[in-house]
């Protein structure tokens, strides 16, 4: 929402500083044509003719071209049962994860898994792809061809490629016009397209998995947090390409936004156990007074306070223990105190600039692109701080306990 209200802001801004250039170039040609043949005037026209000429033009973007419109290859049909079990059960050692399971999913639904870390959805989606065994009755249906994107996908891809050769050799017919659009969509473009993928970061190669799963003809998706390393107009992408998608979809994803109007109903995973909602995701968390399906892990959290006193001296913790976290916890300290810098910088920059347009000047070449930079760093770094408080919160608790 804040960054949809950032981009209509940024709009606004940029067609007023449109609107003041070609003003000023509007009375520039009307100067140079009413005093074109005065030689009195000769040296001023010709310098408002070379004004012209190096004025870098401000451009308005338009809305067909904020995102590629993209579809997935055509699902082979498969049977009308897509994947059903009964009584599925599954433990890893002592730990039983999933007990008595009964699901049935069908031709051309979208569904999605939610609920609280460890609870199953993951280790749901891995049997029905056939990674892991489990007990009870399950299977997959007739000529079901299945496309799996894991949290570990980018250690499946062929690190002596390059970006462009990992997805030229899935891309076949009309879409192989569009490779490189599809990449820029993914943050992959110039020179990055010519990178090998083994130099590539876990994100990149994240990104670069969901390009290629992108271009393939399964009649079943099933997709574990595929929006982790995306940025918004990677997220909508994918979204606007799965919403047209006419096989099977199953999802496993905390986010609210990408999941909202994609599926048509869910599955939420508690107690070993899971129920089926046909509400959309906002009344669900509006049912139980959520923010967000990250708060689920939030949301049941208990504390003991009835271990007996031996168990308590046993979970106490050593010096050296105490001093490691200690060292962790000034560590996290100094990565906000410097991602706070850098947000305060990024933000005194856009402030900057934003006063620039504001004040009808002609910017820098360079201008929108700086600005652009900046916002999106700041969404970043936001992102990052958050991520370094939530840590930094369970250490100390660690540490006090």
């Amino acid at each position: 929402t804040k960054y949809q209200e950032l981009r209509k802001d940024r709009k606004e801004k940029t067609l007023a500083a449109y609107k003041n250039q070609q003003k000023q170039i509007e009375e520039t040609k009307e100067f140079i044509e009413r005093f074109r043949y005065k030689a009195t005037k000769a040296v001023q026209v010709q310098s408002r003719i070379k004004q012209l000429e190096k004025l870098d033009l401000i451009e308005i973007e338009e809305e067909d071209l904020t995102s590629i419109h993209i579809k997935f290859p055509p699902a082979p049909r498969s049977g009308t049962i897509v994947f059903e079990a009964e009584n599925l059960s599954k433990s890893f050692g002592n730990l039983q994860v999933l007990n008595d399971i009964k699901i049935q999913i069908e031709r051309g639904e979208k569904i999605a898994f939610v609920g609280k870390n460890g609870e199953g959805k993951t280790t749901l989606s891995r049997i029905i792809v056939n990674e892991l065994n489990a007990k009870g009755i399950y299977k997959l249906g007739h000529n079901v061809k299945l496309g799996y994107f894991a949290q570990n996908q980018d250690e499946l891809l062929d690190g002596d490629k390059t970006v462009l050769e990992t997805i030229d050799e899935v891309a076949v017919g009309d879409i192989r016009t569009k490779i490189r659009d599809i990449l820029g969509a993914f943050l992959f473009s110039g020179e990055d397209v010519d990178k090998k993928v083994r130099v590539l970061s876990g994100g990149e190669k994240s990104r670069l998995s969901m390009a290629k799963l992108l271009l393939e003809p399964y009649n079943l998706l099933v997709l574990d947090e595929p929006t982790n390393h995306l940025d918004i107009r990677s997220k909508e992408l994918l979204k606007n390409a799965l919403r047209a998608y006419d096989g099977t979809l199953i999802l496993v994803s905390h986010d609210r936004e990408f999941l909202n109007g994609l599926t048509t109903r869910f599955f939420e995973f508690k107690n070993k156990q899971i129920k089926e909602h046909r509400e959309t995701i906002y009344e669900f968390l509006e049912k139980k007074r959520l923010q967000s399906l990250d708060d689920l892990n939030k949301s049941e959290k208990t504390i003991s306070f009835s271990k007996p006193e031996k168990e308590k001296q046993e979970n106490k913790l050593s010096y050296e223990q105490r001093k490691e976290l200690d060292r962790e916890i000034r560590k996290l300290q100094r990565q906000i105190e410097t991602i706070e810098a850098s947000i305060n910088l990024n933000e005194k920059t856009i402030a900057e600039t934003e006063d620039l347009l504001s004040a009808g000047k002609t910017p820098e070449p360079e201008f929108f692109s700086r600005y652009e930079d900046s916002k999106l760093k700041i969404n970043q770094l936001m992102e990052e701080w958050e991520a370094c408080n939530d840590k930094l919160e369970n250490v100390q608790q660690k540490r006090n306990n």
